[in-house]
Protein backbone atom coordinates (compact mmCIF):
# COMPACT_ATOMS: atom_id res chain seq x y z
CA UNK A 1 0.00 0.00 0.00
CA UNK A 2 2.80 2.26 0.54
CA UNK A 3 4.64 1.90 -3.02
CA UNK A 4 0.82 3.42 -4.19
CA UNK A 5 0.74 6.30 -2.10
CA UNK A 6 1.59 9.30 -3.85
CA UNK A 7 4.08 11.89 -2.53
CA UNK A 8 2.79 15.55 -1.98
CA UNK A 9 5.46 17.00 -4.75
CA UNK A 10 4.94 20.74 -3.17
CA UNK A 11 6.05 19.69 0.05
CA UNK A 12 9.21 18.68 -1.05
CA UNK A 13 9.79 21.85 -3.39
CA UNK A 14 11.81 24.64 -1.67
CA UNK A 15 10.83 27.71 -2.32
CA UNK A 16 13.20 31.11 -3.25
CA UNK A 17 13.30 32.76 0.23
CA UNK A 18 13.18 28.76 2.01
CA UNK A 19 17.49 29.24 2.32
CA UNK A 20 17.42 32.14 3.81
CA UNK A 21 14.96 31.35 6.33
CA UNK A 22 16.70 28.42 7.63
CA UNK A 23 20.00 30.01 7.47
CA UNK A 24 18.59 33.12 9.49
CA UNK A 25 16.85 30.47 12.31
CA UNK A 26 20.54 29.32 12.69
CA UNK A 27 22.09 32.16 13.12
CA UNK A 28 19.35 33.37 15.31
CA UNK A 29 19.77 29.84 17.69
CA UNK A 30 23.54 30.80 17.55
CA UNK A 31 23.21 34.48 18.72
CA UNK A 32 20.43 33.31 21.69
CA UNK A 33 22.50 30.71 23.17
CA UNK A 34 25.56 33.61 22.85
CA UNK A 35 23.07 35.65 24.82
CA UNK A 36 22.23 32.89 27.68
CA UNK A 37 25.70 32.49 28.07
CA UNK A 38 27.34 35.88 28.30
CA UNK A 39 24.13 36.76 30.55
CA UNK A 40 24.74 33.78 33.06
CA UNK A 41 27.95 35.31 34.79
CA UNK A 42 25.65 38.15 36.00
CA UNK A 43 23.73 36.05 37.61
CA UNK A 44 26.32 33.79 39.20
CA UNK A 45 28.72 36.51 40.00
CA UNK A 46 31.49 35.45 37.90
CA UNK A 47 33.93 37.46 36.06
CA UNK A 48 31.52 38.96 32.94
CA UNK A 49 33.21 37.63 29.14
CA UNK A 50 34.68 40.57 27.12
CA UNK A 51 33.48 42.79 24.68
CA UNK A 52 33.42 40.37 21.67
CA UNK A 53 31.11 37.72 23.49
CA UNK A 54 28.25 40.85 23.81
CA UNK A 55 28.90 41.13 19.66
CA UNK A 56 28.52 37.62 19.38
CA UNK A 57 24.85 38.35 20.80
CA UNK A 58 23.86 40.27 18.08
CA UNK A 59 23.50 37.43 16.06
CA UNK A 60 20.26 36.87 17.27
CA UNK A 61 19.40 40.09 15.72
CA UNK A 62 20.85 39.25 12.34
CA UNK A 63 19.42 36.09 12.05
CA UNK A 64 15.98 37.41 12.65
CA UNK A 65 16.51 39.94 9.70
CA UNK A 66 18.01 37.20 7.19
CA UNK A 67 14.80 35.16 8.09
CA UNK A 68 12.66 37.87 7.45
CA UNK A 69 14.30 38.71 4.23
CA UNK A 70 13.48 34.93 3.15
CA UNK A 71 10.32 35.55 4.07
CA UNK A 72 9.90 38.45 1.91
CA UNK A 73 11.44 37.22 -0.90
CA UNK A 74 9.17 34.44 -1.03
CA UNK A 75 6.24 36.51 -0.71
CA UNK A 76 7.23 38.60 -3.92
CA UNK A 77 7.98 35.18 -5.76
CA UNK A 78 4.79 34.33 -4.55
CA UNK A 79 3.02 37.45 -5.84
CA UNK A 80 5.11 37.57 -9.26
CA UNK A 81 3.56 34.24 -9.84
CA UNK A 82 0.11 34.84 -8.92
CA UNK A 83 0.00 38.16 -11.16
CA UNK A 84 1.73 35.85 -14.13
CA UNK A 85 -1.54 33.28 -14.28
Amino acid sequence: MRDKTQVNSRATETGPGDGLVKAGGIVFVVGAVATLVTVAPLFLGTTPFPPVAYAVCMLMGVGFLVAAAGVLRGVAAQRRAARST
